[in-house]
């Protein structure tokens, strides 16, 4: 095995930039490993020098490639091979960060000949040009005397002899033809008397201000000075926060270059002042002065890396819209897949907005503030439907943004096990884009116009979600042995279980029933408890209102029990009406039962008729604090009666793969 003779030096002479070609793909030792701290990601970063056994450089490794230090797989004086190598000049020293390497392997010998600084040796004029020289490997065991200290073929030769000491690769370059999205870059730096990609930085000249883009592809932790053109595919609504180091405010766009890269950025406190106002979702700005950071993938859903943060001394221009880069790039999934798909996923949906509900007031739990939503019903051409919740400013625009049930594009909403299945629009959702100027709207456009009138199947339950299959079930007594309700306070735990009704608390004073308020629409929507006045009327404190009537909505407990244990769990409005059958309603059975006269046997009849029914429920397990009390509540989200036929049939497929 040999080093690549003069690898150094020609590293340094290919200029400032990202380079990684096949052609030159040098091997070096690695004589000296040091560990220097990242304050800004708290992570180690590793500074090495580079030999060739005759010159040696500084040299950064790249994050990525920590893991090899941590294994043990790069040691000190090991040989690699450098796949792809980035030059920055800080200093007026080049540095040489390593992108991609091989390793070769440990190297026991000690350090590989007598190795120069290949700066000093540079600034002296030591060290030849790389022009037309022949290749020639060094030994490893040392190099003959009678063999030259030159460059082989496999280092730049169209890197010309100059003054400045690390030559200055662009200047003697011809520009080439490329398909390059950027424009032409530098030509091929390596000449084989035939076309080569270029290994130079991919960079293009902005026709307005003429000042060099960095594709988004090509941004790193070692750059300090950058531009970047982009399309602003979506822009958060202003939040503030307040913790002990002070308060201010924030909004996150996301940056979109002709490569189809994108990146997350953040501006914070003036910068929110000063730029939220000038970017527009779609336009196309040029973006400077903002400080990268190793992205966070748990917030963080772009293809980039890294993340950029702005302040108030960015720079940030409208530039011309050339169509160069996309609107956007989607990833869609029908909605039938979603089903499958685990709680918190992120995905892009292409949707008819069959329905928009009412825009929502309400209280966060957790933060106190009051909180704008608006659900959604989307439906596509797998003939099934999900509930979509949109939060903030986007909600209150939505009755007017999606009327008519338009074709929309929803890029990178989060899904939820709540209600079944269901899903939100991120910060990084954009709102949904209203027929998008692609093939697959056109499609589902003429797949609405045939299928409007027909059902589709709802995914998102509105008794609160699908059951589990069967292997998924538990039994009552795990609520108890597994500690559900108790591993989290602020999260509720689910379970499936099959149970027989054993008894229904229905001899509540007035009714198994609590009277709610008569408004149907916001913000009661008939949920609302209201209170009898002494004229007879009933007043709401939700909504202020006096209505002469009330309705009426179920509410008891009752307990179930299968082989295992028993357990209390209560039943509200919906799941009421299911157990009671064909939907029969408080109201319903208050009038014929709670009259003047009263019918107790009738009333009692309604619950004895499905007492010690088997059912399948579906509950939710939530700690709750009754005064000083705290205790462990069921409730029935959803349920069904058990099919016998069906229920025998997944019996013995569990018996035959036991």
């Amino acid at each position: 095995m040999s080093l690549t003779h003069g690898a150094v030096s020609a590293m340094i002479r290919s200029g400032e930039g990202h380079h990684a070609t096949p052609e030159f793909q040098p091997t070096v030792q690695i004589i000296n490993i040091k560990s220097v701290g990242n304050r800004s990601t708290g992570s180690d970063r590793y500074r090495l020098i580079l030999s060739d056994g005759e010159h040696f450089c500084n040299g950064m490794l790249t994050t990525q490639l920590n893991g090899l230090i941590h294994s043990n797989e790069i040691t000190q004086d090991c040989l690699v091979r450098i796949k792809e190598y980035m030059i920055n000049k800080i200093q007026n020293r080049m540095l040489t960060i390593v992108m991609k390497m091989d390793v070769i392997g440990p190297y026991t010998d000690g350090r590989i000949g007598q190795p120069m600084d290949v700066d000093k040796s540079m600034a002296m004029g030591n060290v030849p040009s790389t022009k037309n020289v022949a290749p020639t490997a060094q030994p490893i065991y040392g190099r003959p005397n009678n063999v030259p200290s030159n460059v082989p073929s496999n280092v730049p030769s169209n890197v010309p002899s100059s003054s400045n000491p690390y030559g200055n690769s662009s200047t003697s370059m011809s520009p080439s033809k490329s398909s390059n999205p950027y424009g032409n870059a530098r030509s091929s730096m390596y000449n084989n008397n035939s076309p080569v990609s270029s290994s130079a930085p991919i960079v293009r000249s902005n026709g307005a201000t003429g000042v060099p883009i960095t594709p988004i592809a090509q941004l790193n932790m070692y750059q300090n000075r950058w531009t970047i053109k982009a399309r602003v595919t979506c822009k958060s609504d202003v939040r503030t926060w307040s913790n002990a180091r002070g308060e201010g405010s924030l909004f996150s766009a996301e940056l979109l270059d002709s490569s189809g890269e994108d990146i997350k950025c953040t501006f914070f406190k003036e910068g929110v002042d000063k730029f939220f106002d000038v970017l527009e979702e779609n336009a196309v700005y040029t973006f400077s002065g903002g400080r990268l950071k190793v992205a966070n993938q748990q917030y963080n859903t772009c293809k980039s890396n890294y993340e950029i943060t702005f302040d108030a001394n960015a720079e940030v221009h409208r530039a011309t819209d050339q169509g160069e880069i996309q609107a956007q790039i989607y990833d869609f999934v029908k909605i039938a897949a979603v089903e499958q798909m685990e709680e918190n996923k992120i995905v892009d949906l292409l949707a008819v907005v069959k329905s928009v509900g009412d825009v929502v007031q309400l209280v966060s739990k957790k933060s106190g503030k009051e909180l704008t939503k608006c659900d959604l019903g989307l439906v596509d051409d797998s003939g099934t439907e999900i509930n979509c919740t949109i939060w903030g400013e986007k909600a209150q625009e939505a009755p007017t943004k999606f009327a008519g049930q338009p074709v929309t594009a929803f890029r990178r909403v989060r899904l939820s096990d709540y209600g079944g299945k269901s899903c939100s629009l991120t910060q990084a959702s954009a709102g949904g884009q209203v027929m998008p100027d692609i093939p697959e709207a056109q499609a589902l456009m003429q797949w609405w116009n045939q299928n409007k009138g027909q059902a589709s199947r709802s995914i998102t339950a509105r008794s609160g979600g699908k059951l589990d299959s069967f292997p998924d079930r538990k039994t009552v007594q795990t609520i108890k042995t597994e500690h559900l309700g108790l591993n989290n306070p602020d999260k509720p735990d689910f379970l499936t279980f099959k149970a027989t009704l054993t008894f229904i608390k229905k001899d509540k004073e007035g009714g198994a029933w609590y009277t709610a308020c008569a408004q149907s629409e916001e913000p009661c929507k008939n949920r609302y408890k209201v209170t009898q006045t002494t004229d007879g009327n009933w007043f709401c404190d939700k909504c202020q209102g006096t209505f002469p009537n009330t309705v009426r909505r179920w509410i008891f407990s009752a307990t179930t029990s299968d082989d295992t244990s028993t357990t209390w769990v209560s039943f509200f409005n919906e799941q009421a009406e299911i157990l009671l059958g064909n939907n029969i309603t408080a109201d319903q059975v208050y009038k014929e039962t709670q009259g003047e006269e009263g019918d107790q046997d009738k009333y009692d009849s309604y619950f004895a008729k499905v007492n010690y029914t088997d059912w399948i429920f579906k509950c939710r397990v939530k700690q709750e604090n009754m005064g000083d009390e705290t205790r462990i509540k069921s409730s029935v989200v959803t349920m069904a009666p058990v099919d016998y036929a069906a229920e025998s049939r997944a019996l013995l497929e569990a018996i035959a793969n036991f």
